[in-house]
């Protein structure tokens, strides 16, 4: 997210997001009201669940109830201003929720405190009791989306290999969650090596490498059935690094044959192939852009990994990265405006982004390792895998701003690497 300070104006609150949020702006979500009594404690999970998706962004700054004068009870009683004016408070956001049997409502309202405006009125969604997350999410976007003008990511998901054992004898497995490490579900199990997880551009499938056969081979499953094929490619060919494009029908991916690894299309489903570099250097990490026009992708043709884009039909492709150290792992941003990437130079790996072109290069983070983006589905967060130095070498998840301020850990269950960011949930 690019950001400047978190300002009130009169009439419609909003933070205008520039170059970095160095004031973050005081919010407060009381507990939401319990209009049934078996909402009472789904009341309280809600509001914090929200709160906790808008203070993670860096932009927003929780103020704690035990600073609050207003006792909040009463979605439809008149607002009293003054009490959230004097704790600082600019943004509040107030809700009632009310359950019958397995199904949920949820109602809220968004207002501008310092101009004491209304600028949510009619806002609701209906769930079910065991998706009370996924409703709290979509709350936090609206929220997001009404204060900042940009596109909410909270009601995403994100697929990744999830990692257990000690690093000589690691067992992975594909797994999904909700983008805040919650709802962990596994998808494959532990009985063969998985990389490289890729969703859809809907969500509904999932591509990946598995060595289950003693040689890489790329499969397509789909999320909700759990059912799987493989992507044929000549045999003996190594294939790997796949990616669907924005249609999601066709994917763009790496075959190594006899030294050599260029990359190829397939249309998902005839399985007809066409051959995108013919180079005798290394082509591979290839990534689409949103309009499906162009395709970024890493090669060493220069001596050193670099960075280059191309036609997305193939063609003449021109080198983008010119900085020092070895660059790899590019993904094109939703929004179409940056490419992120994995960069090592000097001992350090960076998570970094640049324009489409090449220019404004910034280091987003630096550590022992760092690599693997995904971008968030507004296109200002990214997601990596950091791995601890030791003889342990523990992986984890963790998520960048794209000004490198709000840096922040993501909870799983165990060890996790390789992540892919879903869009929107429908």
């Amino acid at each position: 997210m690019t950001g400047g300070s978190a300002t009130a104006q009169q009439g419609p609150l909003r933070i205008t997001i520039e170059e970095g949020i160095i004031q973050p702006m005081p919010f407060a979500v009381p507990n939401f009201q319990a209009e049934t009594g078996e909402a009472g404690q789904l009341s309280a999970d809600l509001a914090r669940v929200i709160a906790a998706d808008l203070q993670g962004t860096g932009v927003f700054r929780e103020i704690p109830s035990s600073a609050f004068i207003s006792d909040y009870s009463d979605f439809n009683a008149p607002i009293q201003y003054a009490d959230w004016k004097a704790i600082n408070a600019q943004a509040l956001v107030t809700g009632a929720v009310s359950v019958s049997g397995n199904s949920v409502n949820v109602k809220f309202r968004v207002y501008d405190v310092v101009s004491g405006t209304n600028i949510g009125e009619g806002l609701q969604f209906s769930g079910t009791t065991d998706g009370w997350r996924r409703m709290a999410h979509k709350v936090a976007d609206e929220v997001y989306s009404r204060i900042t003008g940009e596109g909410g990511y909270f009601d995403s998901r994100v697929v990744f290999v999830s990692e257990t054992g000690p690093k000589d004898d690691r067992m992975k497995r594909l797994a999904i969650m909700d983008y805040d490490g919650a709802n962990v579900r596994y998808l494959t199990d532990s009985s063969s090596i998985v990389l490289a997880p890729r969703f859809s551009p809907n969500g509904d499938r999932v591509l990946y490498t598995s060595y289950e056969s003693g040689f890489p081979r790329i499969y397509v499953l789909d999320v909700g059935s759990v059912q799987r094929r493989v992507l044929e490619s000549a045999e003996g060919n190594m294939s790997f690094a796949p990616r669907f494009s924005p249609t999601g029908q066709t994917v763009v991916f790496s075959i190594s044959q006899g030294g050599n690894t260029d990359i190829y299309t397939m249309d998902i489903n005839s399985g007809q192939s066409i051959r995108l570099t013919n180079t005798p250097s290394i082509e591979t990490a290839p990534s689409y852009s949103p309009d499906g026009t162009q395709i970024v992708f890493e090669s060493d043709r220069s001596g050193s990994p670099q960075l280059y884009v191309m036609p997305a039909t193939g063609g003449e492709a021109r080198r983008i990265s010119f900085g020092e150290g070895r660059y790899g792992t590019p993904v094109w941003s939703p929004r179409g405006d940056l490419i992120a990437f994995t960069k090592q130079n000097a001992g350090r790996f960076h998570i970094g982004v640049m324009r489409t072109d090449g220019s404004e290069e910034r280091l987003l983070t630096a550590s022992f390792l760092d690599e693997g983006p995904t971008w968030a589905p507004n296109g200002r967060v990214i997601m990596f895998t950091r791995e601890t130095q030791g003889e342990g070498g523990a992986s984890s998840l963790y998520t960048v701003d794209i000004t490198g301020r709000v840096l922040r850990q993501v909870s799983t269950p165990d060890g996790g690497s390789d992540p892919s960011w879903s869009p929107l949930q429908q």
